[in-house]
């Protein structure tokens, strides 16, 4: 599918505080694999799931095939968001780009609708629709315009970043050597405007003091929709327990990706390694303040010799560019969660560790749902 495969390279991409926050862990026995997978399956069937970072299959030129259709239904997934625009995407690329993915949708034969606003969710569940949610990480196409945000978000575009992994005009990334600038007066204006717009603030590639001046700044809750916590690995993309504890304050969301950020390697990240980041991230924020963000691809990763070849070819072209991150190299999926309904997996196994039904459900979408409601202007 030429936009999948398009998109695939751009993308990759306090025990205390828990139990002031009403407690993360149930109090209830554990269940046994079996039994999670079961509940999983249920919980999954009823609950909003929703992945803060993904890449689906989309095609502007042709329907999709059926095979493919049905194993994205499969999913369970209820929405999504999905990034548009990169690091080297001029204005008028991503204009065009935004009029490919909706014509994409168009050609979906009804697998997804695009979601502008809160009660499109709904619609797009009651019709039998995926949502999907488009968003920036970079900021290149703004051209350190301002009024630019007000132009994208008309045309659909519901989550910004303020820098992706280098120095942008609005904030230090990751990648910038510290002590860094951090956030600017231009960045300041570029929050503002998001508030004024109803344009969620994602923090995920901005670097840490950036971020905490922007959790500052916003008026309005804060995500982080794709990254790890430091705590567990320690490694730029990763976030502190001081910043997660600023975005969950905030009243945001923290999403937990699959990306090779989560170890040191070199064998591919682990299951138990994915879920140590969410308990981790549960007991820092709170059950209300984690769920999903994948940055991974919804269909299995290929990890066969010429698509790897293709993935490394890619990795090198990142690093070119200045915004590959250390590490970045395993492909990004966590052994386990490499399948279109990952998030039975991700359900089945917070179960076996104790996590009461109504916590999975928050963390499977639940949280980002209360986020965007909380950001996005009626």
């Amino acid at each position: 599918m030429r936009m999948m495969n398009r998109r695939m390279f751009l993308s990759g991409s306090a025990a205390l505080l828990a139990a002031a926050c009403g407690g993360a862990r149930s109090s209830r026995t554990t269940l046994a694999p079996g039994a999670a997978d079961a509940k999983a399956a249920e919980l999954c069937k009823r609950a909003w799931v929703f992945d803060g970072n993904l890449v689906a299959p989309l095609d502007d030129e042709k329907p999709l095939p059926a095979e493919m259709v049905a194993l994205v239904r499969k999913s369970g997934l209820s929405a999504f968001k999905q990034t548009l625009g990169g690091p080297v995407a001029t204005y008028d690329d991503t204009k065009k780009e935004i009029a490919g993915f909706d014509a994409a949708i168009a050609m979906s034969g009804g697998l997804y609708q695009k979601i502008e606003k809160i009660g499109d969710f709904d619609a797009a569940r009651a019709a039998g629709k995926i949502g999907l949610v488009y968003s920036f990480e970079a900021v290149e196409m703004l051209e350190s315009k301002i009024d630019r945000i007000d132009e994208f978000s008309g045309l659909g575009v519901r989550v910004m970043q303020l820098s992706y992994n280098k120095q942008s005009p609005f904030a230090a990334g990751v990648l910038v050597p510290q002590p860094s600038a951090g956030l600017t007066e231009l960045g300041r204006q570029a929050i503002a405007r998001m508030n004024q717009r109803g344009v969620t603030v994602d923090l995920s590639h901005c670097d840490e003091p950036s971020s905490l001046a922007a959790v500052a700044a916003s008026t309005r809750p804060v995500a982080i929709t794709h990254a790890g916590c430091s705590a567990i690995h320690a490694h730029p993309r990763n976030k502190s327990d001081r910043l997660l504890r600023a975005v969950a304050d905030k009243g945001g969301t923290v999403g937990i990706y699959e990306l090779s950020f989560l170890s040191a390697g070199p064998a591919q990240q682990s299951l138990d390694e994915y879920i140590a980041h969410v308990t981790h991230a549960i007991d820092v924020c709170g059950e209300d303040h984690v769920g999903v963000g994948s940055d991974a691809l919804l269909m299995p990763f290929d990890v066969t010799p010429e698509n790897m070849a293709e993935w490394n070819k890619g990795i090198e072209e990142r690093r070119a560019l200045g915004v590959g991150a250390p590490e970045e190299g395993r492909p990004p999926f966590v052994v386990g969660l490499n399948r279109s309904d990952r998030y039975v997996v991700i359900a089945s196994a917070l179960l076996q560790r104790g996590y009461a039904e109504q916590t999975v459900e928050k963390i499977l979408g639940g949280n980002f749902r209360r986020l965007l409601a909380a950001t996005w202007l009626a």
